[in-house]
C-alpha cells in the first residue's frame, strides 16, 4: 500500500497538465530535487552540511567534557579514549571544543547570510528597475567597498569598533553584500523589459508591488547559489578573524581562535593546531560542494 501511495504522489508531482498553481509548483520543487539528488557530491556537501549542523546544536548532549574547564595535569595530550581528539595546552578537551566552535562559527556564518543577503538582493534590485540616478548613485557606492579586499576592510571595521563575534558579523555583512547587490541587479535588467513585466506594469502595479512580487522572486534561485558557495569564503574569513584575533575572544572556543593559539605547537603537538583546521576545511569543502550542485539545478544555463 506504501508503494502504490508513493507512487501515486510521484505520478501527481510529475504530471505534465497540472490541475492548479499549487501542484506546478510542488511539481517543480520535486523535479528540482531529483535533480539534486542525483548529484553524488552535492548530496555528501548536504549531509555533512546538515551532519555539522546538527552536532553543532546538540554540542551539550555530544559533548564528552566541559569545553571551558582547564587540566593542566593533562595539558597537551594525544588522542586517547578519555580525549578522543587530544587536549590543548590549557588541558582542554578538544573534541567538545570543536562540538561548541560550530556553534559560534557557523552561527557567525548564518547571522552573515540572513543578513547580507537581503541587503544585497534589495540593493541591486532596486538600482536595476528603477535606473537612473538611483542605479548610478547604488553602483558607484557598490564598487567602493568592492575595491578593497575582503579581509583588509574587515579589519578595518573591527577595529574601528571593538574585536568580537557580533563585531566580526557586522564587518563580513558590510564587506559581503556587494557581489550580491550586483547580481541582483544583472539579474533584474534582463527581467525588468520584458513583456511580463510590462503586462503587470498596465495593470497598474506600483513599482513596489513590481519589484517584491515578481523581481524579487526571480533573482532567488541565482543568489541562492551565490550564498552557498560564498558561505565557505565566510567561514575562512570569520575563520581568518578570530586567528588574527579580531573576532571571538579567548576562551572562546572558535575554530580561528583556537588555531591562533596552538599555532606554536603545530611541529610537537601537531593534533592541536590539526583539529580545528580540519573542521574549517571540511565545512567549507561541504558548503562548496553543496553550492555547485546548486547551481546545476537551480541556473537553466547548466540544464
Amino acid at each position: 500500500m506504501s508503494g502504490i501511495a508513493s507512487s501515486g504522489w510521484r505520478d501527481w508531482l510529475l504530471t505534465e497538465t497540472p490541475a492548479s498553481r499549487s501542484q506546478a509548483a510542488w511539481g517543480r520543487r520535486y523535479r528540482l530535487w531529483r535533480g539534486f539528488r542525483d548529484n553524488r557530491l552535492a548530496m555528501a556537501g548536504l549531509v555533512v552540511v546538515v551532519v555539522m549542523m546538527a552536532m553543532s546544536l546538540l554540542a551539550p548532549v555530544l559533548a564528552t567534557h566541559d569545553p571551558g574547564v582547564q587540566a593542566l595535569d593533562s595539558r597537551l595530550a594525544p588522542p586517547s579514549l578519555t580525549h578522543w581528539l587530544g587536549t590543548d595546552e590549557l588541558g582542554r578537551d578538544i573534541y567538545s571544543r570543536i562540538l561548541y566552535g560550530g556553534r559560534v562559527t557557523l552561527g557567525m556564518v548564518v547571522a552573515v547570510v540572513l543578513l547580507v543577503a537581503p541587503i544585497g538582493l534589495a540593493v541591486g534590485c532596486i538600482a536595476g528597475y528603477a535606473g537612473g540616478i538611483a542605479d548610478r548613485v547604488l553602483m558607484r557606492v557598490t564598487d567602493v567597498f568592492l575595491a578593497f579586499p575582503r579581509l583588509i576592510l574587515a579589519l578595518a571595521f573591527v577595529a574601528a569598533i571593538k574585536p568580537g563575534v557580533t563585531s566580526a558579523v557586522l564587518a563580513i555583512v558590510l564587506t559581503a553584500w556587494p557581489p550580491y547587490a550586483r547580481l541582483a541587479r544583472a539579474e533584474t535588467l534582463s527581467i525588468r523589459n520584458t513583456d511580463f513585466i510590462a503586462a503587470v506594469r498596465l495593470t497598474g502595479a506600483s513599482p513596489a508591488r513590481i519589484v517584491l512580487r515578481h523581481v524579487v522572486p526571480l533573482c532567488l534561485g541565482s543568489l541562492t547559489v551565490r550564498v552557498t558557495l560564498d558561505m565557505s569564503g565566510i567561514i575562512l574569513t570569520a575563520a581568518a578573524l578570530g586567528f588574527l584575533g579580531m573576532g571571538a575572544q579567548p576562551p572562546s572556543p572558535e575554530w580561528g581562535a583556537m588555531i591562533a593559539t596552538a599555532r606554536r605547537f603545530i611541529l610537537e603537538q601537531w593534533w592541536v593546531p590539526t583539529v580545528p583546521g580540519v573542521a574549517i576545511f571540511v565545512a567549507s569543502l561541504a558548503f562548496n560542494l553543496l553550492g555547485d550542485g546548486l547551481r546545476d539545478v537551480l541556473d537553466p544555463k547548466q540544464r
